[in-house]
């Protein structure tokens, strides 16, 4: 069955598409996936995953046509972020 892994830098979008047997766990596809270049430089073990843009753990079955997210730490707190922006409309800095 196929299933992609997918990871979004700043700068690139890569989507890998896997062929993997029935009754794989997301686990197994990662270290399909990590043999593949454009995952050079990640830590894929350490990551945080997701299929479908919900958070899963790495022992969940996947289903033919699953798309494993792999999620880049924020850079900033989502509601500081806001705060700033709120800040920087007023004119505050």
């Amino acid at each position: 069955m196929r299933v992609e892994v997918v990871y979004a830098a700043a700068e690139r979008q890569v989507v890998v598409v896997l062929d993997v047997d029935e009754g794989v766990t997301v686990e197994a596809a990662l270290r399909q996936a990590a043999c593949h270049a454009a995952f050079d430089g990640l830590n894929l073990d350490r990551m945080p995953v997701g299929v479908y843009g919900e958070r899963v753990d790495r022992d969940r079955l996947l289903r033919a046509g699953d798309r494993i997210e792999l999620y880049r730490p924020l850079l900033l707190d989502p509601k500081q972020a806001r705060r700033q922006r709120a800040l920087a409309n007023r004119g505050w800095s």
